[in-house]
């Protein structure tokens, strides 16, 4: 056998659940034509009862009639099934019934022995009982309930496909679950009429079999005593056994079916099955079931009645009750509790200004995979990592910034964050969890097997390396750093470069509260009397604006309640402020150096640019040529002094200060632009770079 007859095997198995159907109607059909052996209608028979208990069961234990759409299919194939077997098993009664009960099989005779004690007179009682039961109470009752099923599910479909389309248009549903439920409704529809045509299945199979079991008795005694010599009480008795064991061994079938027809219609779609249901609502009321215990309690004293019964049966259900009613007590203690945890929810009130959202000045947003290094509880360390960048901020620049507002963000990419300034994103990156980030200084000796990238905060080349690689990398010369770090390192970066945008009136109003607690006459002078906070919240936003920190709150406040009188404007008021604080600026590029290494101005540059200012209206314009000029000059100084490791300081007349602080800051970020008037007197200038000259 080669692989393609193998393949082809294996394709046509998966394609016998298609023909199941199909052939077993095939074979059903064909039991009413071909005889069959006892053994076989034994196997059958057998078959028949259990496949009934199965769907008697299944039924039992659907939560809603959808559950069980093939049920009208089933009720249909069952049915069919019973009348071929008593065709078949007719067949074998009338040609073998005359050699002994047990011609038709073992089944046959034990249900005409076994059940009814071999009497046929019992039998044919008992016989009559379940047809009556069967095809008067419950066929005819689930017939109508599926009757009236039907009707109200076809009246309700306009309904239900308006309310569909009310959620979809609503936004509240999508095309995928309104289509769903399209079809459930469609489906509802079809079942309940399909099971109003499958009742009458039911009621023709029980009144076959009535028919059924005449005709074998009629045919019998024909058969036995015209055919076979048998005496008239002989063939009686023989026959009506076999007759009443076949009709009983296919009417108990047909009733179970027609009990699980009636389960089916009849229950009502909750989250529990049938037992679920009924135990838990018919005992549900103690109270219920110790008044029943009562009066069944009451009837067994009665002169007369069984009182074994009856008392023990109240003796049971006074346990029951009072079992229940302890569970009962215990439950509505526990949803006492839960409700006094739980917060009462009233009505919602009108919308007022409560409901305004402030926007946050500082927010870091974060992707899935980074809640981690945000939750205490996974060991995440970065709210430390935040608090310590928020105290060195404090300490260092001399106010304290606003908290940090953290989110996660099912928008950002996984390891993705973002960095938000009043609701504006001003940064954004990727973090890996249990990875390191090695950054390439410069000076590294090999590359490293990771996923490139670049450091977020600085620009830097980097890569991602697994936890493995770290020492490695540490000794190549890279700098390795954590997820977390990266994050902190990104945000103390942005909010160092950005503190004047984080400078409102509120901090500024807590800075004098703080100094008026050492100095409260020098801030009641300036504020509001001699200057409104707006006007030094300005000056202070310049100075962070150039770098500059403002922990020397008390010389800033004392220079500005020394000018107020002569100037409101905020930018020479900054100008005044800066020469007071001259010493701690130079301080600031100049830690410990008595020479300051600088970039001077060409004098002659110099001339020509305070001729441009007093000819320019408003003291600010540079002729667009001189402007282009004095940008490409400082750009090759700023890169010359970096090359020789010096700090990039620009040293100009006062009066030029402003005015280029101002020009150079965006196309030359690296430059600080220093006057004359800042520098101490104890300090020593060299040039050692030149804009529009040589040095």
């Amino acid at each position: 056998m080669n692989i393609n007859s193998v393949l082809g095997f294996l394709k046509s198995s998966a394609n016998m659940r298609g023909l199941a159907g199909p052939v077993l109607i095939v074979m059903i059909l064909a039991m009413m034509v071909l005889p069959l052996p006892p053994i076989l209608l034994d196997v059958l028979f057998t078959f028949n009862i259990a496949i009934a208990v199965m769907v008697l069961l299944i039924s039992m234990n659907t939560t809603k009639a959808l559950d069980f759409l093939s049920f009208p299919t089933i009720l249909l194939m069952t049915t069919l099934l019973r009348l071929s077997l008593n065709v078949a098993s007719t067949r074998v009664v009338l040609l073998e019934g005359h050699t002994g009960p047990d011609a038709a099989g073992k089944v046959i005779e034990s249900f005409g022995h076994f059940l009814v004690g071999g009497n046929y007179a019992v039998g044919i009682v008992v016989f009559a009982i379940l047809v009556v039961i069967n095809f008067m109470v419950i066929t005819k009752g689930a017939g109508r309930i599926a009757e009236v099923g039907a009707r109200f599910t076809l009246d309700a479909m306009p309904g239900k496909q308006m309310a569909i389309d009310a959620d979809l248009n609503a936004g509240l549903i999508g095309e995928d679950v309104a289509r769903k439920r399209r079809a459930e409704i469609s489906q509802e529809a079809d079942f309940y009429g399909a099971m109003d045509g499958a009742s009458k299945f039911v009621r023709g199979d029980a009144i076959a079999g009535i028919l059924i079991l005449f005709i074998n008795l009629i045919g019998g005694l024909i058969v036995g005593v015209m055919q076979h010599d048998m005496d008239m009480a002989s063939a009686a008795k023989v026959y009506t056994l076999l007759a009443i064991g076949d009709g009983l061994v296919a009417q108990i079938p047909a009733l179970v079916i027609s009990t699980a027809a009636g389960v089916v219609v009849s229950r009502v779609a909750t989250d529990e099955n049938i037992g679920e249901q009924m135990l838990g609502q018919l005992f549900r009321q103690p109270q219920v079931i110790m008044l029943t215990a009562a009066i069944i309690g009451m009837m067994g004293l009665i002169p007369g009645m069984p009182h074994f019964a009856f008392l023990l049966l109240a003796g049971a259900m006074v346990w029951l009750a009072y079992h229940l009613s302890q569970k009962t007590e215990k439950v509505a203690e526990q949803e006492q509790a839960v409700a006094a945890e739980t917060p009462v929810i009233t009505e919602p009130a009108d919308a007022s200004w409560e409901d305004v959202a402030q926007v946050d000045v500082l927010g870091l947003e974060v992707g899935y995979r980074l809640i981690a290094l945000v939750d205490k509880a996974q060991d995440g360390d970065l709210l430390r990592r935040i608090k310590g960048i928020r105290k060195k901020f404090t300490q260092d620049i001399g106010f304290l910034p606003p908290s940090v507002h953290i989110r996660d963000n099912l928008d950002l990419r996984p390891n993705g964050y973002r960095i938000t300034l009043k609701g504006v994103e001003v940064g954004s990156g990727e973090a890996y969890p249990h990875q390191f980030l090695a950054i390439n200084p410069g000076n590294v000796t090999g590359e490293l097997i990771g996923t490139p990238t670049r450091d977020p905060a600085f620009g830097l080349p980097a890569v991602w390396i697994d936890a493995a690689l770290r020492e490695q990398a540490q000794i190549m010369g890279y700098t390795v750093v954590d997820p977390g770090t990266v994050v902190a390192t990104h945000l103390s970066n942005l909010i160092s470069t950005r503190s004047a945008e984080l400078l409102g009136r509120q901090e500024v109003q807590q800075l004098l509260e703080h100094l008026g607690k050492s100095a409260p006459k020098l801030v009641e002078d300036l504020v509001p009397k001699t200057l409104p906070l707006g006007t030094v919240q300005k000056v202070l936003q310049n100075l962070l604006d150039e770098g500059m920190h403002i922990r020397d709150m008390r010389t800033i406040v004392e220079t500005l309640a020394d000018n107020a009188s002569r100037s409101q404007d905020a930018y020479q008021l900054t100008t005044l402020v800066r020469v007071a604080l001259g010493p701690a600026i130079v301080q600031q590029y100049y830690p410990a150096e008595q020479e300051l290494q600088v970039i001077g101005m060409d004098k002659e540059l110099e001339h020509i640019l305070m001729q441009a200012m007093q000819a320019s209206q408003n003291g600010i314009g540079i002729e667009p040529g001189l402007a282009d000029a004095v940008l490409r000059e400082s750009r090759v100084a700023v890169e010359k002094q970096e090359q020789l490791g010096l700090p990039t300081v620009m040293l100009v007349p006062a009066q030029l200060r402003d005015l280029l602080a101002r020009f150079l800051k965006r196309s030359v970020p690296n430059l600080r632009v220093i006057s004359h008037d800042e520098v101490p007197d104890f300090k020593t200038i060299r040039v050692t770079a030149l804009v529009g000259g040589t040095a």
